[in-house]
């Protein structure tokens, strides 16, 4: 397997989930402003949407769409334990968690890296995702992951756009549960590998 990744953005959740998961993959780096490869090759014929994650299987295959990958990978390595059964409740919930981090978070932050949008705009857009981070502050008052007490897909999700805060100039610091959770999550050592390998870490 090959991701196709440009470092801190939301393919750093399936990097992470492919580190916990333990399986053989490579990675490729990607320009989003030009669409290409580090090292030649046109993005847009992996994902003509031109955006990161992409994952190329070894037949060839393209899987494009973060929420949806992370589960692919997760399947690959049931004993890892990265999500539940599928067709279970519980794989259900997991599957709401990612779509919550995707439409309410995810989508949230995307107006604040847009130079074009007015600060007025952003404003609103900040006073949205501080309503979703304090839910997510309670949250964590009684769970040391999303779905409870283990670790899986939608934390390295979670975990992913939390790093955003700091671009975007959202002070977090208040919400002590959702601080010492993006805490916990950056110190697995699946997580730091991910990042060394994006050169988030030095």
């Amino acid at each position: 397997m090959k991701l196709y990744y440009a470092p801190g953005a939301c393919s750093l959740s399936p990097h992470i989930v492919l580190q916990e998961s333990g399986l053989k993959h490579t990675v490729a780096k990607t320009n989003l402003k030009d669409k290409t490869i580090d090292g030649g090759g046109d993005f847009k014929s992996k994902n003509p949407h031109g955006y990161v994650p992409a994952l190329e299987l070894d037949d060839g295959t393209i899987l494009t769409e973060g929420p949806a990958i992370v589960q692919y990978i997760a399947d690959k390595a049931p004993e890892k334990k990265l999500a539940p059964a599928a067709g279970s409740l519980d794989r259900v919930k997991m599957q709401g968690w990612l779509n919550f981090v995707s439409s309410e978070l995810h989508k949230g932050f995307s107006p604040l890296f847009n130079p074009a949008m007015p600060e007025e705009a952003k404003k609103l857009f900040r006073e949205k995702l501080m309503t979703r981070f304090e839910a997510l502050d309670k949250h964590f008052g009684h769970n040391q992951f999303i779905t409870g007490d283990t670790f899986s897909v939608p934390d390295a999700y979670l975990f992913t756009v939390l790093n955003w805060t700091k671009p975007t100039n959202m002070d977090i610091s208040s919400f002590k549960n959702l601080t010492a959770y993006h805490a916990r999550i950056g110190a697995r050592p699946a997580v730091q590998a991910a990042m060394k390998a994006e050169g988030l870490l030095k």
